[in-house]
């Protein structure tokens, strides 16, 4: 077990490692932050999300890459929404509604599309894992813009995308990322079921 945690740094410089820990602390306090409604979800997220990209970068994965700068994005958007800098206009928790359902779902597919596309231009091999990191890469997108809105329905792609990711980085070696998304399926679950209540609670 230690082996599966620890060869794959081996070779790794100490700054990267670091930098990886840094991520790993500030992305299990990020969902945590969501699942509390806590606006510090989205500067201590940034803090994640940008470091970890950067990592997705030099390790050359680049759906999980994009993925990552998309939410250093949208976290910009999504702090804005959730507070838009007034007290007493805190976004509520909803529902999607139809017209909400479907853009969703036009982001999932666009960002499948683009995502194949740059493998494509960038001539770089599609291998059986890099499909999956596409699918998850559409999934998260979705999650990420519904988590903007404060959409319940975030959570529900979280769960699922958490679980496909936990053996996906397994089998790529990534022992910590891997138990990260074991925590962070944990979170989500506890996090759909909070914000459930708060939902029920507010009709």
């Amino acid at each position: 077990m230690s082996h599966f945690f620890l060869d794959y740094y081996s070779g790794m410089a100490w700054y990267n490692i670091a930098l990886e820990a840094v991520a790993f602390f500030f992305g299990i306090a990020s969902v945590w932050f969501a699942k509390k409604e806590n606006i510090l979800v989205y500067p201590v997220g940034l803090i994640a999300t940008a470091i970890t990209a950067w990592l997705f970068y030099t390790a050359g994965y680049l759906g999980d890459m994009l993925v990552n700068g998309y939410y250093t994005v949208i976290s910009f958007y999504g702090w804005y929404r959730w507070h838009k800098g007034k007290v007493g206009q805190d976004l509520p928790i909803t529902k999607t509604n139809d017209k909400e359902k479907i853009t969703g779902a036009l982001l999932f597919f666009a960002t499948i599309v683009v995502i194949f596309t740059l493998y494509k231009i960038t001539d770089h091999p599609i291998a059986t894992d890099n499909w999956i990191d596409i699918f998850l890469s559409g999934m998260f997108f979705t999650a990420m813009w519904y988590m903007a809105l404060k959409k319940i329905e975030n959570w529900a792609l979280w769960i699922v995308g958490d679980i496909i990711a936990v053996p996906l980085y397994a089998y790529r070696g990534l022992g910590m990322l891997s138990l990260q998304y074991v925590f962070f399926t944990i979170l989500a679950i506890a996090a759909y079921v909070s914000w459930r209540k708060s939902l029920n609670n507010s009709r």
